[in-house]
């Protein structure tokens, strides 16, 4: 018996699903995944199919208006993620169905591009003589053609030098055909890649390897690789990658900044047919985010590489997800469904029957947890490959630092002879501080003036540049006074105080004036071939010193730098959440990666005023499993993840009464419902109490069984009556505290 009933999931977040009776005309159309257009209300709206029924115990039904799509936009298995998505992050399933559909997709307000293509006819060798003597330009292009299969009419009249009239000539004579066809909107396809064979492999990397194969033809539990910075990894991705394509399988690459991108395009290209890769990230035009998706779902391409909205890619025929620096905070999404892209490649991994390898040096503590308690397979790489040296961590005391240069300076003396060192031997340097603009804050030292952010609990960030005071939380601007701004004082000596890249990018220029350094950072990246464009230079060698933020920091390959310098390493250490060391650690062992991946022996010099901190000291040594027994022996003691697990409502109010009034309101009714093992804060302000012109406030749950605890903790939001300008955001899993 057909079914006469679907289950729809529509546009609006009611976290329902809506029964609709299926005309008759639309029965052979619509499938589950297909998008539709229903009645709702007064008024029609899109939705999409998730289940279909015999029949519904609700005896009123509207009919289904029309189908959209031809063929389902979402397959069996991603819908069935999606709910997982709804039941673990409480949230609406709707919302994790949007997430897994780019709106590209989801709007159709593009479609494919069609333009003029021209291929060659057979010709006799007296009909080109002809030609060559009568238009010697048609015939150059007619030579020109005849080496391809065929050209867009764009591209012919730009390699011939000639116009479309000509080309309409030559077809009008029947010497060329024109047709009309679809060109893809590839990112890359200017792009050409000199190709790689696969490389001779150490026992370690062969080791690991042979897991992959095993776990790409008869998958089982994720792998965690953890091996050290140039260890390897992307070579046994490549092969594992390679092995899944022999088998009839595809790829999924989740890469977590778009900046490592371009790199790992360029070394997949290299290995594989351009056709069998796409690209899908946010810094894709809508053009060509759409035809990257359908080529996708197609089968056209077979390998994925990607950011975090990348896990569900509709890829035809799943075999393997590889997760690339998988402790990254950049996997999480900051807005709802508040999904980790590593946890749900995992999930999606177990319901597609497809690999998930893992791969960090610098593994999060929680999965690094699950390996050591069987959840994962473990797999380590100790050494670089052909026995290169990790390199040497130099930690200089900055508080020694302000005596012997009476104040503080940006370089100290150590850093200021290891570039030029470096630079005098033609080698390169990378110098990193997470944070961008010139300095941290303004301040009068006459009258004690602060310029804070009037919508946020911060300061405004000083860019030199542009003369600009900013606030990188709201994006408030306004230009940097030249007397204080305090009506009773107006003096006119006010400081800048902290720093920046920018304030690092001055310090250089100023200090080795012949140097060609680059600064990298978010103020920076206005056009999306930028990382291209800098990393290409930077590869080169027309770049000496590349200054940056964490978008440098990491999975980046350079052979010639040997020399890292960490401006301030303490900058996220003394943060008010229980991950600070471990972020700490991460990034110094992850920013001293990229030195001595060449020939010569790499060199990181560490600049902290908390010197002998155990992430610093830890990071030194290179030494991830001291630091992990010392980090999870704290996390068990004080209840913290992966010990237990942890969820963060954030109450947003317009003012302060009212946050912490509603926040206490749903303090008392979780106290109901949670379980004597489960442990409840009160309500308290969150670290950054005000962002946006909104006061905040936080409760943290946290418990050993966290299915459990989003079932109760979903019930208990659905029953919470909020007024509009109060609003909750449920972490589940949160990275960051703050």
């Amino acid at each position: 018996m057909k079914a006469a009933i679907a289950k729809v999931v529509v546009d609006i977040a009611l976290d329902r699903e809506f029964d609709y009776r299926i005309p008759s005309h639309l029965t052979a159309t619509i499938r589950i995944g297909s998008r539709v257009n229903v009645p709702f209300g007064s008024r029609t709206t899109q939705g999409y199919v998730v289940g279909l029924a015999e029949s519904s115990p609700h005896p009123q039904l509207k009919e289904i208006s029309d189908v959209v799509s031809k063929q389902p936009l979402l397959t069996d298995k991603i819908l069935e993620l999606t709910r997982w998505m709804g039941r673990y992050y409480c949230c609406p399933v709707e919302l994790c169905v949007k997430c897994a559909l780019p709106e590209v997709v989801r709007k159709s307000k593009i479609s494919w591009k069609e333009r003029q293509f021209v291929r060659p006819v057979k010709l006799t060798l007296d009909d080109l003589a002809k030609l060559a003597k009568r238009a010697p330009k048609q015939f150059h292009a007619l030579e020109i053609l005849r080496k391809t299969d065929g050209l867009f009419v764009v591209q012919l009249c730009e390699q011939a030098g000639i116009d479309s009239a000509a080309i309409k000539k030559l077809a009008k004579k029947g010497f060329v055909e024109l047709t009309d066809k679809v060109e893809e909107r590839d990112p890359f396809g200017g792009e050409v890649f000199l190709p790689t064979e696969p490389l001779p492999l150490m026992p370690d990397q062969q080791t690991s390897l042979t897991l992959c194969k095993a776990a790409v033809e008869k998958p089982e539990k994720p792998i965690l690789i953890h091996g050290v910075t140039g260890s390897g990894k992307t070579e046994i991705y490549l092969q594992a990658i390679e092995h899944a394509l022999h088998h009839g399988k595809d790829s999924i690459v989740l890469v977590p900044e778009i900046s490592l991108t371009p790199q790992t395009v360029e070394r997949f290209r290299a290995r594989f047919p351009k056709q069998q890769i796409t690209v899908l990230h946010s810094h894709l035009s809508e053009g060509e985010r759409h035809d990257q998706w359908h080529k996708i779902r197609s089968g056209q391409s077979h390998i994925v590489i990607g950011a975090r909205s990348a896990v569900f890619a509709p890829v035809p025929a799943l075999g393997l997800i590889i997760v690339d620096e998988e402790h990254e905070t950049s996997y999480k999404q900051d807005e709802a469904p508040r999904y980790n892209a590593r946890d749900v490649a995992v999930v999606r991994g177990k319901l597609e029957r497809a690999a998930v390898i893992l791969g960090s040096a610098t593994p999060a503590i929680e999965s690094f947890y699950n390996a050591q308690r069987g959840r994962y397979i473990l797999s380590s790489l100790p050494k670089r490959v052909d026995h290169r040296q990790m390199p040497v961590m130099r930690i200089v005391d900055m508080r020694q630092e302000v005596i012997r240069q009476k104040g503080l300076h940006v370089l100290s003396r150590r850093l200021r002879d290891a570039i030029e060192a470096r630079l005098a031997k033609k080698e390169q340097v990378i110098l990193f501080l997470n944070r961008r603009g010139y300095a941290t804050h303004m301040f009068c030292p006459k009258c004690g003036y602060v310029a804070d952010c009037p919508n946020c609990s911060v300061k405004l960030t000083y860019h030199r540049k542009a003369a600009q005071l900013a606030c990188h939380l709201c994006g408030d601007i306004r230009p940097a006074p030249k007397v204080c701004p305090n009506p009773e004082c107006r003096d006119p000596a006010i400081r800048y105080a902290g720093m920046g890249t920018e304030k690092v990018e001055a310090a250089i220029q100023a200090a080795f004036p012949k140097a060609r350094a680059q600064r990298m950072d978010s103020d920076i990246m206005t056009r999306k071939s930028l990382y291209r464009e800098i990393f290409r230079d930077f590869r080169v060698g027309k770049i000496d010193i590349l200054v940056g933020t964490q978008m440098i920091a990491k999975g980046l390959h350079f052979p010639n730098v040997t020399l890292v310098g960490i401006i301030y390493a303490d900058m996220a250490l003394h943060l008010p959440d229980f991950r600070a060391g471990e972020r700490t650690f991460q990034l110094l062992v992850q920013v001293a990666g990229r030195a001595g991946r060449g020939d010569v022996e790499g060199e990181v010099v560490v600049q902290s005023f908390t010197p002998f901190h155990p992430a610093i000291q830890h990071a030194r040594q290179h030494d991830y499993l001291g630091f992990y027994d010392q980090e999870i022996e704290f996390r068990q003691q004080l209840h913290y993840p992966p010990a237990t697990r942890l969820v963060c409502l954030t109450i947003r109010a317009k003012t302060e009464e009212k946050a912490l009034f509603f926040s206490n309101a749903l303090v008392r009714e979780l106290r109901k419902h949670i379980a004597g093992n489960d442990l409840l804060s009160e309500a308290t302000p969150a670290p950054l109490a005000k962002v946006q012109n909104n006061y905040r406030y936080q409760i943290i749950v946290r418990s050993p069984q966290i299915m459990r605890l989003t079932e109760v903790i979903a019930k208990v939001v659905t029953g919470t009556k909020l007024p509009n300008d109060v609003t909750l955001a449920v972490d589940v899993d949160p990275v960051s505290l703050l």
